[in-house]
């Protein structure tokens, strides 16, 4: 049997990589951080002036729109002294509105183009001012929305649902799905539940009569998933959280979609933002099944309350296509995990992927990946991945196109 401290050696040196950053990101967060501070050198524009002159006629000075007798038009405005609203988006979204007008990205005509009126000093003194209407600041900023990827879960709280589909590249067949849906409640707080249901070959069916392959297959229920999300730490560059995920017994073992066993799974996940829109996630978490049966790739594992170790890390940077346009988030997730009795050993994958945004909005977002596995991959088979991402709370899923 393979010594405990070799078997987990290669998975204790990423937890401690992962620590390092842990330590250093959160260190920083006790200190307060302002964009505003850019602004305070000698001769920065004065963001309250300005919005009085710009943008105080429909939006009122206090930030909660003029009043209906008061403008020429029926579109709602928002209410920027709302946190669940105002905090959502990053400054650079609201900088492009307010420079391109509102259709640059997917909204009304009736907010007009200043990009002739103010320059990028001004519209961001601006966008000061018009941060200091929400005065809560337990809410996350926008900035902190980074990429999703396709495996590791994102600290920031979200409302989104997201279809993913995974097919293997070789060996038996198999096609899974997963409908997740997300919900933020409060400033720091997610709920999701994700129903996963799949396709997959039956490799032990008889040869056909013509001797050729057998086809035989099937469709399954995965098992079900619980989760809960809080953010516990936050300032513009990094992002902290803790979670924890149920799946319910409701798999289909056999057909090798779930693994029929109920299960928890606590986290912990980190995101942080790094100069040229770079970025990085990182999550560590365990695992304990009520009974030690999983499937994995037509092998089966016995063991009495086996407990599970992960740890997940993404690096990505985002690229836009010209001033306004479609964003591009290249990804490299790395995934490990080990059972910690039973003497397995870690096992590695990597992930290359793409994000993009499919709208004007960029609320609609498709990421395409491929899943090696870098170790034991004469058993384990490469998974071809895609996402179809729709982030409701910024509109209808045929919005802003």
């Amino acid at each position: 049997m393979t010594a405990p401290d070799d078997r987990l050696s290669g998975l204790r040196v990423c937890f401690a990589a992962g620590l390092v950053v842990l330590a250093s990101t959160l260190a920083s967060l006790s200190t307060p951080q302002s964009l505003a501070g850019a602004q305070a050198a000698q001769g920065a524009p004065d963001g309250m002036a300005l919005y009085e002159a710009g943008c105080a006629s429909c939006h009122g000075s206090d930030g909660r729109g003029a009043a209906a007798d008061r403008i020429a038009f029926d579109d709602p405005l928002p209410d920027l002294t709302d946190c669940s609203f105002a905090s959502r988006e990053p400054d650079a979204d609201w900088i492009i509105v307010s420079k391109a007008g509102g259709p640059v990205r997917g909204f009304s005509d009736v907010m007009p183009a200043f990009g002739e009126a103010f320059d990028d000093n001004q519209l961001q003194a601006v966008m000061d001012h018009i941060r200091t209407f929400c005065t809560d600041r337990a809410w996350p900023r926008g900035e902190l929305n980074l990429p999703r990827p396709l495996f590791t879960e994102k600290a920031y709280p979200e409302d989104e649902w997201v279809w993913t589909t995974s097919a293997n590249a070789e060996g038996p067949g198999a096609i899974v799905n997963e409908l997740l849906y997300e919900k933020r409640f409060g400033s720091r707080n997610q709920v999701e539940i994700a129903l996963p249901f799949g396709f997959a070959e039956d490799s032990s069916t008889p040869a056909s009569r013509d001797g050729g392959p057998a086809s035989d297959w099937g469709i399954g229920l995965g098992d079900i998933e619980i989760g809960y999300k809080r953010a516990l730490l936050h300032n513009l560059q990094t992002i902290f959280s803790f979670g924890t995920e149920v799946k319910l017994p409701t798999g289909d073992s056999e057909r090798g979609i779930g693994s029929a066993e109920f299960q928890i799974e606590p986290f912990l996940a980190l995101g942080q933002i790094l100069p040229g829109d770079a970025f990085i996630h990182l999550q560590a978490g365990g695992g304990l099944l009520s009974r030690g049966h999983r499937e994995f790739a037509g092998t089966a594992e016995h063991d009495e309350d086996v407990r599970e170790a992960f740890f997940h890390a993404v690096f990505g940077r985002t690229f836009t296509s010209g001033e306004f346009g479609r964003s591009w988030s290249p990804m490299v997730e790395v995934l490990g995990s080990t059972h910690l009795t039973g003497g397995a050993r870690t096992q590695w994958d990597l992930v290359p992927q793409m994000q993009v945004t499919l709208n004007t909005r960029q609320h609609v977002m498709l990421n395409v990946g491929v899943r090696f596995p870098l170790t034991d991959a004469d058993v384990r088979s490469t998974q071809f991945l895609v996402y179809f991402l729709w982030d409701w709370f910024d509109g209808g899923l045929f919005d802003g196109w």
